[in-house]
């Protein structure tokens, strides 16, 4: 009985501090959606540091010679990523010109904006090998950058095996589990510290907002681009809201104000 009183008094603090605290904004691959820019593209990411985004999300993917790549899809006009080797990935372009980034172009941009959090998603990939050898290159290719720094970069992952992971490898850092199947207590028992489901996840299970936040973990959700939606999630004390369209949320945060 004093074990669950604690819990709720927890929920209930936790509730009211998320309320004081001002929801960030996370641009969704950058901000694209402006002349010269396209999805997970240097220059969307330029974008975001320049509108003063607290962070801008961005994939990687491994490719079949260990060169990471930033892209969303696994394929890339009719090449697999992970299985083709990177002199075939980067004979492909972005919509905006770019060719296919690799992830040291990409942090090379992130490292001149100390005030951008870099939002980190490494995607699934076939085996759990793969997947490790992804994390080890991206946390060898930050402490080449000198980005290797909780203040700088958090992760995100729809692979559990890749959570729990970093969590072992760089249990400093920030790092947020998308899939939307687990409840916070659950990450939290694996030294997970945060999530980032999509907004369906919160509408089903409103109440696991304030029990991450009385874990300690921190709270994103994924993909929000209408008002209503919007409000409703910053209502719900959501520590960043991930977004098409940076603007809109930033006007909503200030009429909350």
């Amino acid at each position: 009985m004093m074990k669950r009183l604690t819990f709720i008094l927890l929920l209930l603090a936790s509730a009211f501090t998320a309320g004081a605290q001002q929801t960030q904004i996370v641009a969704h691959r950058g901000y694209w959606d402006l002349p010269g820019c396209s999805e997970n593209s240097i220059a969307s990411l330029r974008e975001a540091q320049r509108f003063g985004c607290w962070g801008s999300e961005f994939d990687v993917h491994l490719t079949a010679d260990d060169v990471v790549v930033v892209n969303h899809d696994r394929t890339i006009g009719g090449t697999n990523i992970q299985t083709s080797p990177f002199s075939k990935v980067r004979a492909h372009y972005l919509s905006n010109g770019e060719p296919v980034p690799t992830l040291d172009e990409y942090l090379s941009q992130g490292a001149l904006d100390s005030d951008c959090v870099l939002v980190l998603e490494m995607k699934e990939h076939k085996t759990v090998d793969r997947e490790a050898r992804l994390v080890e290159l991206c946390l060898a290719a930050l402490k080449a950058h000198g980005l290797y720094d909780p203040s700088r970069v958090i992760f995100i992952s729809f692979s559990h095996f890749i959570c729990k992971k970093l969590a072992v490898e760089a249990p400093q850092f920030t790092t947020q589990y998308l899939e939307g199947d687990l409840s916070p207590k659950q990450l939290h028992e694996e030294g997970i510290a945060g999530i980032d489901y999509h907004m369906s996840v919160f509408r089903k299970h409103p109440e696991w907002v304030a029990e991450a936040h009385a874990l300690g973990m921190s709270v994103n959700v994924w993909t929000v681009n209408r008002e209503r939606d919007i409000r409703e999630m910053i209502a719900l004390g959501v520590d960043q809201i991930t977004t098409n369209d940076p603007a809109l949320v930033r006007r909503l945060i200030e009429e909350k104000k």
